[in-house]
Parts: C-alpha cells; sequence; structure tokens
C-alpha cells in the first residue's frame, strides 16, 4: 500500500473513537450494536488493528455515517449528493439537503429510539416547518397537542408554536424537514378533480 492509504487507515481509529464518544456509548454497547467483539472494537480505536470492509460496513451503519464519511475519502463528483451530516451531541444524525442562503431550507433526520416518557424540551423561533416521515414513528409536542405520526404522514406549523421531536420507544425514525422564513410554506398541489 502507498503512503497516503497508510495514513488514511491510521487516521480511521481515532475517527472512530470520537464518533462512538459523540454517541456517547461504550465499547460494550458498540459491540451489541455490530456483533464486533470489544476487543477488536479497542484494536480498531486504538489504531492496533487494520479495519476490513467487513467491520467498517456495521460500524458506519450504526453510527449513521457513509463508508467514505468513515474514512474520510476525498469528495468525488456533485457535492449537493456528498452532503456530510452535522454534528450532533444525541446519536442522531442531521443532513442539510439545501446548501443556499435563504429560502427554504431542506433536513434529513435519523432519530435514534427514544423513551415514550421523554418530558420534551419545547422551543420556539421565527419560521415555518414541514415534516414528512420516511420510516419508524415520529413523536411531535405541538403547543398542548402530542402526536404521532406515522410513515407517509406529514405536519406543518408556525415555529413560533412551541415544538418538540423525537423518536418513540419503538425505534428510530426518519423524516424529511423544510424549514423557512416566517411566511415562506410548503405548498402542495392536488390534482383536480375527475369529472365523470
Amino acid at each position: 500500500m502507498d503512503d497516503s492509504t497508510d495514513r488514511t487507515l491510521e487516521a480511521v481509529g481515532p475517527r472512530l473513537k470520537r464518533l462512538r464518544q459523540r454517541r456517547d456509548i461504550t465499547l460494550s454497547d458498540l459491540a451489541q450494536e455490530t456483533g464486533l467483539s470489544v476487543s477488536t472494537l479497542s484494536r480498531l480505536e486504538a489504531g492496533l488493528r487494520r479495519p476490513t470492509l467487513e467491520q467498517l460496513l456495521p460500524l458506519a451503519r450504526v453510527h449513521g455515517v457513509t463508508l467514505d464519511e468513515l474514512v474520510d475519502a476525498p469528495a468525488t463528483g456533485d457535492p449537493r449528493i456528498n452532503l456530510r451530516p452535522l454534528p450532533t451531541t444525541d446519536g442522531s444524525t442531521v443532513l442539510p439537503l439545501t446548501r443556499r442562503a435563504g429560502g427554504i431550507q431542506a433536513y434529513k433526520f435519523v432519530l435514534p429510539a427514544g423513551r415514550d416518557n421523554t418530558e420534551p424540551e419545547m422551543r420556539t423561533h421565527e419560521g415555518y416547518d414541514w415534516v414528512f416521515v420516511l420510516n419508524g414513528r415520529l413523536r411531535l409536542v405541538l403547543g398542548e397537542h402530542d402526536l404521532i405520526l406515522e410513515p407517509g404522514e406529514a405536519a406543518e406549523f408556525d415555529t413560533r408554536t412551541p415544538h418538540w421531536f423525537g423518536a418513540t420507544a419503538s425505534g428510530p425514525v426518519e423524516f424529511l424537514s423544510l424549514v423557512g422564513k416566517q411566511g415562506e410554506r410548503a405548498h402542495v398541489r392536488a390534482a383536480p378533480a375527475q369529472h365523470r
């Protein structure tokens, strides 16, 4: 292998450790999620073992990153297709889908399984939000309403209304979010009624 490949593989260990620590989980927790042994994970993080594709695939999946991100491969092709997740401290993945300033911003969220009795930390801000659930169940607390949205369901609301999003205990949830300035809304066009 050449020097650049060696350097790339050497950097994987510290990156794996940062990803695990960001999710605030132990090596034992990660071993259960990936099927890899604690000793293998420890040696990978310490750089004492070269990672194989069979090890990197489950690690990328549980950390919610691509293989390219895991090994810090150089970006290729259209940068709009290779957007990087925003860092979080709660184990969730936030992937910006737009990069232009102003206008409606699009994000994909992947939230880890939650607890059904989680006390929501409500927030408000200027703008308008539209959410669409792709997979899982999304708990949306909106003002005095506590809703569960299923795959294929959507909600839109003024973000000056106190709100909070979370996954249920049934598992992780994936959803899209379009956020715009106050007054900007996602518009849905309905097909015209069929005349008989």
